[in-house]
């Protein structure tokens, strides 16, 4: 039986790795699974930068808008399904691609969730009043002091996942990164991890061009379809959020979009830190052509390692 591999394309938002990714499973006729959270709502595609029409017909992909911002879902839900459709997968194909920038997600894939202890479940409901009542910044500030190595990778604007992690630090009495990087199940699989990275201020500039041209496709409209929703987890995210703080009243429009590009700034900012922690990764400019990127790929797979 050939080695499977699965080949990973990560890296910061508006990158890249929609284009690239696409282009490795033309090359190796295979399909995508996304490991993009943030695109996996039906509700949500201009926000997320779900891709085109065009993009989704040219190669099969997985994962995309699938559920509904109504859905409960985790990160265990997607190692479930996604690690079942890898299986099927490779019954047609030796290489899969798998593409997004939430680590977690693909973290989740190629190594299997962490084990966390079970917590008293009124912890959790303090912290949501402490959320109601003090804001996002006291949740933050609270990390920080009891957790600073997984505070400097968290995604602190998400308040689901600061709970999440101040729940297990204050239930358990150790820190949420001490239960992390345990030993975890072996997969059926060889993984090529591909991280793409460019200057600063090309990441910045490339980001703000995007937000400019998702308010052009009508993501104002969008964000006002979900206001009504808006307390939802799923839409406690960059560049809905800000839009409900104009519908609030809190900021004009032009502030709005300051604010989305500042955030996705931020969150890009933050991807970084997390990918660049992760071993293994071969990181390529942004600007490599796709040919090059396939030979490295096709030296690893003969290489078998």
């Amino acid at each position: 039986m050939r080695t499977k591999f699965l080949i990973t394309v990560a890296g910061p938002t508006a990158i890249g790795k929609t284009a690239l990714a696409i282009k490795l499973a033309q090359h190796f006729k295979t399909e995508i699974i996304s490991a993009d959270s943030r695109q996996f709502f039906k509700e949500m595609s201009i926000g997320t930068a779900v891709p085109s029409k065009e993009e989704l017909a040219a190669v099969p992909h997985h994962f995309i808008q699938h559920i509904s911002v109504e859905d409960n879902y985790s990160v265990g839900d997607f190692e479930r399904q996604a690690i079942s459709k890898l299986d099927e997968l490779f019954l047609e194909h030796q290489v899969v691609a798998m593409v997004g920038g939430s680590g977690l997600y693909i973290k989740a894939i190629l190594e299997g969730l962490d084990d966390f202890p079970a917590v008293d479940p009124g912890i959790r409901e303090e912290l949501n009043v402490t959320y109601e009542t003090k804001g996002l910044e006291s949740l933050q500030q609270q990390l920080k002091e009891l957790d600073p190595e997984y505070y400097e990778v968290a995604d602190i604007q998400n308040p689901h996942r600061l709970i999440r992690a101040l729940e297990i630090c204050i239930g358990s009495g150790k820190t949420y990164s001490s239960f992390l990087n345990r030993k975890k199940p072996e997969r059926n699989f060889k993984t090529i991890n591909i991280g793409l990275e460019a200057d600063r201020e090309i990441i910045y500039e490339r980001i703000n061009r995007r937000v400019d041209l998702m308010m052009d496709e009508g993501l104002l409209e969008e964000a006002e379809a979900l206001f009504p929703k808006r307390r939802l987890n799923a839409l406690n995210t960059v560049g809905y959020k800000e839009l409900f703080d104009y519908f609030k009243g809190i900021h004009s429009l032009e502030t709005a979009v300051a604010e989305i590009k500042k955030n996705t700034r931020r969150f890009a900012k933050r991807q970084l830190t997390w990918f660049r922690k992760q071993e293994g990764i071969r990181w390529f400019d942004y600007n490599t052509s796709s040919e090059k990127v396939i030979e490295y790929i096709e030296d690893k797979i003969s290489g078998g390692h």
